[in-house]
């Protein structure tokens, strides 16, 4: 099965966890389970076949995905469950598919992704119409299924999108390029992407006659293509129409500014007039993935504040991981708007590396809005500092409802160190509602879900 189907169906699906689990309180340790779990992933589907542990060997003893569950090891359950889905039959895929919903939240996640993106190859419309049996969820299962069809065959995935264009309607309406041409991609865009890798002016021929979701697609075919000759890339967004190449000009210029940043500006500076200041917004961001202070002196010349704005917060991270208190300075040289944006891409950092100094930011911000920010940030971020101590900085927070979702989240973490401190923290508490405390007395999730059947502590 390809890794670039694999890692991006663990996304989805992490992303959709944390979404319903959640809420806003993700955390960076959640984040990096996730990312952990991917370059997994990725070493087991390199592995050699050829080192006497072959696939087949390997899963003489293995009956069903419960016993692969059982093997010490993430990495081992993981390469245990791309061999399990490997043997398969055609026929086997539906009664392995139904026994998911068995499995405990985060064990389902991962054995979603590697079954569907091994299905997709092997019969794409039977996988297909299962996720139309399966509820809600299967509108988050059907990217992954696109996509490793795509991958293996990206004419018939098409020609069945075009047929089925109902089908895709969620996708769609989740996907699409966004305002800078770098988000998520709809369901046009998945397969002219996937299709891109393997003929980029196929799928472009294929895009254009789209007669929805044509930008989109387009935009895709062209940012595979920026990967390896953003000059080439360029010269494809021609054949696009006007009201739709800022998208394709902002993830060339995105590329193009990590390779060469120079060649990239002046590139720019050659766009139409309206499109300059987004696309340069762009570059700079990539430039910061090499450079964060150059990039960071590229925005101080840029005159659009919105375009700027965009930057800032991308630019702030990477030059946060370097060094956290440089990036923060320079944020203090910035308006008030930049730093709110930013807080959630270097507050983590900073609380991580030095929670008193990053306590000491939040409590010397003169702007309630970024004080909001970092606060709720750190709070959520943070995992040195006690909990008792972490309701003191929440208190801090003027807007209600940040302040409520920052006091449950150390509050939540309190009950896990010391349940009786903080079920009487949370019955005197003014700042957490009558929900939120019958929730967390009861050890049940802050939002939504609960333990019952799938439920994440199950």
């Amino acid at each position: 099965m390809k890794n670039n189907v694999i890692i991006s169906g663990v996304a989805l699906f992490i992303g959709l966890g944390v979404g319903f689990g959640v809420g806003k309180s993700g955390s960076a340790s959640e984040d990096a389970t996730s990312a952990a779990e991917v370059n997994m992933i990725t070493r087991a589907g390199e592995r050699s076949a050829t080192d006497g542990n072959s696939p087949s060997a390997r899963n003489k003893k293995i009956r069903n995905v419960e016993e692969i569950y059982l093997k010490p090891g993430q990495s081992n359950r993981i390469q245990g469950l791309l061999d399990f889905y490997s043997n398969l039959s055609a026929d086997q895929f539906v009664s392995e598919a139904e026994k998911l919903e068995a499995l405990p939240f985060n064990e389902r996640i991962l054995a979603s992704v590697l079954l569907f993106g091994k299905w997709a190859e092997v019969d794409p419309t039977a996988a297909m119409a299962f996720t139309d049996s399966m509820g809600f969820s299967g509108a988050f299962v059907r990217p992954t299924v696109l996509q490793g069809w795509a991958s293996a065959d990206p004419v018939n995935a098409a020609k069945y999108y075009t047929e089925n264009p109902a089908q895709f309607a969620m996708m769609n309406m989740m996907g699409g390029p966004g305002a800078r041409g770098i988000g998520g991609q709809g369901a046009a865009g998945i397969i002219a992407g996937e299709w891109a890798k393997q003929d980029p002016l196929g799928a472009m021929e294929w895009a254009s006659a789209l007669k929805s979701n044509k930008g989109d697609a387009m935009t895709a075919v062209i940012s595979q293509v920026a990967k390896t000759d953003p000059a080439k890339a360029a010269e494809m967004v021609g054949v696009m129409a006007e009201d739709e190449q800022g998208a394709a000009y902002n993830t060339i210029a995105q590329q193009w500014g990590a390779k060469s940043f120079a060649e990239a500006a002046a590139w720019v500076n050659g766009l139409p007039e309206d499109q300059r200041e987004s696309a340069m917004s762009a570059a700079i961001e990539g430039l910061a993935q090499n450079d964060p202070i150059s990039a960071a002196a590229e925005i101080s010349k840029m005159t659009d504040a919105d375009a700027r704005r965009d930057a800032v917060p991308t630019v702030a991270k990477n030059y946060a991981r370097s060094d956290v208190r440089g990036s923060i300075d320079w944020l203090n040289s910035l308006d008030d708007g930049s730093k709110i944006d930013s807080m959630r891409e270097v507050m983590p950092i900073w609380a991580s590396s030095d929670s008193e100094a990053a306590l000491g930011f939040i409590k010397s911000q003169e702007s309630s809005a970024v004080k909001d920010s970092a606060a709720e940030t750190y709070i959520w971020s943070n995992r040195s500092s006690k909990p008792a101590e972490l309701v003191k900085v929440a208190s801090m927070i003027t807007d209600e409802g940040s302040r409520s979702r920052a006091t449950g989240i150390a509050a939540a973490r309190w009950m896990q160190e010391d349940k009786a401190a903080a079920t009487q923290f949370i019955n005197g508490s003014s700042a957490i509602n009558d929900d939120m405390k019958e929730r967390l007395l009861s050890g049940r999730p802050m939002w939504g879900g609960d333990n019952r059947r799938g439920g994440q502590n199950r």
